[in-house]
Order: C-alpha cells, then sequence, then structure tokens
C-alpha cells in the first residue's frame, strides 16, 4: 500500500542565486564588456604586451625626435666622412668616468682610399645630458637648442656613425622615424574608410553592387603589389613639393591596401544583416546608414582593428621599398628608406656596414606590429 507524501511547498521568495551562488571571479567575467575582456584576454598573450609598449615607445619618441636626437638633422662634421660608430664607457683605466666615448683619429688609406678611423683613448669626451647643442626648429615653430644628450664641448658621440656628407646616423634615424612610423597610420586610415565604407555598401545591400565590388577587388588582388606602387609612384609629378609627396604616397599605399579589408567587413556583414537585432532596426525605420555604422559594425569593430594592426607593416615596408629604389620620398625628407638609398652601393656598404643600421627599426616595428595584431586578434573573440 503507497503511502502518501505531502505536498510542500516553499513560501519563501524565488531567488535564483540560492541555488548557484556566483563567486565574485564569475560575476567579475560574466558582467564584464566586450572591451574589458579583450583586455584581460591580451594581457596573457606578453609578447604582444611587451611590443605594444615598444611601440607606444618608438611613436611618443617621434613627438619630441628634436629633444633626443643629439644633432640636428642636417649637421655636417667634414672631418669624421665615414666615421664609425663609438661605443659609450663608464669606466677608463678602473676608474669610473661617468659616460663617455673616446676620441677618433682619422687617415686615409691610400691604397684602398678608406677612411679609417683609430680609438684616441686620451681623449675622453664625457657626455652631456639635458644640455643646450644644435639649434633646430621643433616641429618647423619653435626655434630651440636643447637636447636630452650632447657630446663634449669639441667632442664628437656617434653613435651610429655618419654617413657620406659627416652626418649623424643615430639622429636622422630618430628623424626619420617620424615620416616612416605616420605613413602606416595615415595609409591604414585611408584605407579602413575606403575598407569600412564599400565593403559595408557591398556585405549589406547585396545583388549588383556586392558583385561589381566583387570584381574591382579582384582585378586589384590579381596585379602584383610592387610594379602597382612603382607605377603610381612614379607618375606623382616632380615638381611636387615634398609634403605633397609625402601626402601622395601614403594616399597611394592605403588605396591599393583596402580590398582585403573590404572583403572582411564584407563577409562579416553578409551573416550579421539576418539577424533579429538589424531586421528590428529596419523596421523602425533607421536608415542604412545607421543599421551599419551603430548595429553591425560594432559587433566585430576589434576583428577590424587586430587586421589593421596587422596592415601598418606592410604599408611601412612599401614606404621603405619605393624610398630605396628612388621612386618614393627624397630628400630633403628623410625616412629610413632614404637613410639605405646611400646602401645600394655594396662597396660602400662593405667598407662602412653601419650604413645598413636604418633596417634595424624597420625590422624591430614590423615584428612588433605582426606580434602586437596576432595577440589582439587571439584576443578578439574573448570566449573562444
Amino acid at each position: 500500500m503507497s503511502k502518501n507524501i505531502e505536498h510542500y511547498v516553499n513560501k519563501e521568495p524565488f531567488d535564483p542565486h540560492t541555488i548557484e551562488a556566483l563567486t565574485p571571479e564569475q560575476e567579475r567575467y560574466y558582467m564584464a564588456s566586450q572591451w574589458k575582456m579583450i583586455w584581460w584576454r591580451l594581457q596573457g598573450h606578453k609578447l604582444a604586451v611587451i611590443s605594444g609598449f615598444i611601440l607606444i615607445f618608438m611613436y611618443a619618441s617621434i613627438l619630441i625626435a628634436e629633444f633626443l636626437a643629439p644633432y640636428n638633422l642636417h649637421s655636417r662634421d667634414t672631418d669624421f666622412i665615414y666615421a664609425p660608430p663609438q661605443q659609450v664607457h663608464f669606466f677608463h683605466e678602473g676608474s669610473f668616468e661617468g659616460p663617455f666615448v673616446y676620441g677618433m683619429d682619422y687617415h686615409l688609406n691610400m691604397e684602398n682610399l678608406k677612411r679609417e678611423y683609430t680609438i684616441n683613448t686620451n681623449k675622453i669626451d664625457r657626455l652631456r645630458f639635458f644640455c643646450l647643442g644644435d639649434s633646430y626648429s621643433f616641429w618647423g615653430v619653435i626655434e630651440g637648442s636643447f637636447h636630452v644628450v650632447c657630446p663634449a664641448e669639441d667632442g664628437t658621440m656617434f653613435l651610429f656613425g655618419t654617413d657620406r656628407l659627416g652626418r649623424d646616423m643615430f639622429s636622422r634615424i630618430l628623424y626619420g622615424s617620424r615620416v616612416s612610423l605616420t605613413v602606416g597610420l595615415i595609409g591604414i586610415t585611408v584605407s579602413f574608410l575606403l575598407g569600412i565604407s564599400i565593403g559595408g555598401a557591398a556585405g549589406y545591400f547585396g545583388g549588383w553592387v556586392d558583385a561589381t565590388v566583387q570584381r574591382v577587388i579582384e582585378i586589384l588582388r590579381s596585379m602584383p603589389e610592387l610594379p602597382l606602387w612603382m607605377a603610381l609612384s612614379a607618375a606623382l609629378p616632380v615638381n611636387w613639393s615634398p609634403i605633397l609627396v609625402y601626402l601622395g604616397i601614403t594616399i597611394i599605399l592605403g588605396m591599393l591596401d583596402w580590398p582585403g579589408l573590404a572583403r572582411a567587413v564584407r563577409s562579416k556583414l553578409l551573416a550579421l544583416r539576418e539577424e533579429d537585432y538589424c531586421t528590428a532596426a529596419t523596421l523602425m525605420g533607421a536608415k542604412p546608414r545607421r543599421i551599419i555604422g551603430r548595429h553591425l559594425l560594432p559587433n566585430f569593430m576589434s576583428h577590424l582593428i587586430a587586421s589593421a594592426t596587422l596592415s601598418i607593416p606592410s604599408m611601412i615596408l612599401g614606404e621603405t621599398a619605393l624610398s630605396f629604389l628612388g621612386l618614393g620620398l627624397r630628400p630633403p625628407i628623410t625616412s629610413w628608406g632614404v637613410l639605405l638609398v646611400e646602401a645600394q652601393n655594396i662597396n660602400a656598404v662593405a667598407l662602412y656596414p653601419w650604413l645598413m643600421l636604418p633596417m634595424l627599426p624597420v625590422i624591430v616595428v614590423v615584428l612588433a606590429f605582426n606580434f602586437l595584431g596576432d595577440g589582439l586578434r587571439d584576443a578578439a573573440d574573448p570566449y573562444s
């Protein structure tokens, strides 16, 4: 005989958290925004974080390149043409002397006509810090002569050596970073605007708009990139000012980089335009521009930022290649590619290998952007 079980009803108000209470860490995770979760995941990618700090430092240095450079961009020392790099020392014959460099003596080797320099350990050139040195025009506006570090009075400090005109390579690399690093930023801005606009229209409207954009992208992607850069750069008028040439090169680099970004935007919008919130916005009378900009793009903006970060190195390399070939920027503008023009002569490089030093910042920046882009791409999907 079955026993009747008494029916029980709990009169307390229902609280789901009493069944499965969230720990503070879980609540912090579930309540976090997407950008905060991306930042948390990016912090776990140590190489990307280090690369990010390197890039922040390098981009901050271009703002005060005049202060950081020990010499003016155009300062020449005809007594030290093709001088080798000078090493910074702290001790002389066992005693601490502070940061200094040894002086150099010069003579011409008549057998190979090479300028040979020997270290003169009897001449100690102590470095000066927060000092007055070569005059300059800060961003072409304010005249000044204050530097973070200067050579000794009547001394030299060529950390990366000098070129064929006796100009300090370290100072010129610092000045050149202002052009080479901003080329990538301006170029990716042009590419970003074109890619989002054209790719967004193709993905949202579809039909003949999508077909036309796809054919244009396929044509542009089928052309070899470097010869196309060279042809468009060579077409720039020779009587243009250096600023116009700089803007022309950046626009060329940006206009030829947008197809990849446009294709990524198109594929995302094709999938998202069928979502319920997009249909609801359309029924409420929202215009296509608002739907794309307000509702669709924010859903994958993190992926676009990661893609843009990976595209900047190609633009920096493009400017460097064009300037190295003589089709990009030209003196008096100074960039890393312009500095590498002197390394075209293999005989000069064999005798004076420090002329290849402008390659170092190019390599560092490209690797840093690639590592940061990989980290951002992994962090862009925090739920994976």
